[in-house]
């Protein structure tokens, strides 16, 4: 009976340690971290910089507005740990390494671009960290079978769909009706997973692919391959890859006189610097967007869809923006998705009440919600299937959206002015 009785307050200790240890770890969480090797220079400084300020304004959003994360029946702020990763590989992995070894970060964000986003996912997996992907569009991200890679941007497949079915609609009674279509893409793997969408969507629409292939990275002169497109002679000219080689693209198809009916370009085609760059150049040049000043998504609307509403609306939500950039310049969609992938992480470590990674990453499976992005919903491997893209037009140098229909604020300039 006296051996019994020990074990009985051996057993009754040992569960009151366990109790306290786990009381204590709670009381010690006074803050939730969040780490990003951001690409603040180099050739994805652009977006990156977009990046940074957007999470920089949904922590603000987080910390000011929604009072913290409740965490443990208390609310405690949210942290933004970051580094410039120079849009190199080997930073972002030595960075991730960093950040979770020694800044002891409570979750990670990947840095901008699909291939830098690949660079880090092994780094989180071997940690089983949650990597929120806010700027790596490839569909081969998910398909590599990451657990800890959830993602905010929609996938590069689903890029140029739309584009497409606005261009078949396009009324064959008022203009001539676009049926050739070029592909011309940078080499890397965003945008041939959007080259790949594209030309399987261009199929099923019935149009005629009259010219497809890819350029290097890091090019600086396209004027070969133009030269075979513009013999080509297409109606619609849909490709990029990122801003710079976007931007290269833009310029030499005005010098060599290159026009077309339309031009639809990834990546450079949405950001203010693009415009700015090119001038007349830009006018009536398209791109696909995540996200455009005018898209408006309320509580309201999250109500009648039957969805979870998290964040500012749009309008405060852009103040909050430029007092993190510091000036009136306005967010983009490389902008928007990282704050979206900053509430979608809010969400679910309220919903669990834990920064567990394990747990957290299943209710990121679970969630299914709208914010001032849009909606947000992703399917088992992590990959984003709730989120639609609009499109954008440079119209008398701004942005107009022009599709869908039920988001336009300018119908579309068809055809696009011709260089002079």
């Amino acid at each position: 009976m006296k051996n019994n009785n020990v074990i009985i307050l051996l057993m009754v200790f040992l569960m009151m340690a366990i109790f306290n240890a786990q009381s204590v770890f709670a009381a010690k969480l006074e803050k939730v971290i969040i780490g990003h090797p951001a690409a603040l220079s180099g050739k994805y400084a652009k977006a990156g910089e977009q990046a940074v300020a957007g999470i920089q304004a949904a922590v603000d959003w987080v910390n000011s507005v929604h009072g913290g994360i409740a965490v443990d029946g208390k609310k405690v702020p949210l942290d933004y740990k970051y580094y410039d990763c120079e849009s190199r590989k080997e930073s972002v992995t030595s960075l991730l390494e960093r950040l979770i070894t020694s800044d002891k970060v409570h979750f990670t964000f990947a840095p901008y671009s699909s291939g830098l986003t690949l660079a880090g996912a092994p780094i989180a997996e071997k940690y089983g960290m949650v990597y929120m992907d806010h700027g790596g569009a490839s569909d081969k991200i998910f398909r590599q079978g990451f657990e800890y890679v959830v993602q905010t941007i929609g996938p590069g497949s689903r890029y140029h769909a739309g584009t497409l079915e606005m261009i078949k609609k396009i009324d064959p009674t008022t203009n001539p009706h676009p049926k050739k279509i070029a592909l011309a893409y940078e080499d890397s793997e965003f945008a041939r997973s959007v080259m790949d969408g594209a030309e399987e969507k261009a199929k099923e629409l019935g149009f005629d692919i009259v010219f497809k292939r890819t350029y290097p990275k890091g090019v600086t002169d396209l004027t070969p391959l133009l030269s075979d497109l513009k013999a080509a002679a297409p109606d619609v000219v849909i490709g990029g890859g990122h801003f710079q080689d976007g931007q290269l693209l833009n310029k030499q198809m005005a010098d060599l006189g290159i026009n077309t009916r339309l031009l639809s370009l990834i990546a450079a085609a949405t950001l203010p610097a693009f415009g700015e760059a090119l001038g007349e150049f830009a006018e009536g040049v398209m791109g696909p967007s995540h996200w455009e000043y005018g898209v408006t998504f309320s509580k309201e609307g999250a109500a009648k869809e039957g969805l979870t509403w998290i964040g500012p609306s749009q309008d405060e939500y852009v103040k909050l923006f430029k007092k993190a950039v510091g000036s009136d310049t306005l967010p983009d969609y490389h902008a928007a998705e990282a704050s979206a992938a900053v509430l979608a992480l809010v969400l679910a470590v309220e919903k669990v009440n834990s920064v567990d990674p394990d747990v957290v990453r299943d209710a990121l499976g679970e969630l299914k919600f709208m914010s001032f992005y849009g909606n947000w919903d992703i399917d088992k491997t992590g990959k984003q299937v709730g989120h639609a893209m609009v499109d954008v037009q440079w119209q008398k140098g701004e942005r107009k959206i022009v599709w869908p229909e039920s988001a336009k604020t300018a119908d579309v300039v068809y055809p696009k002015p011709d260089f002079k």
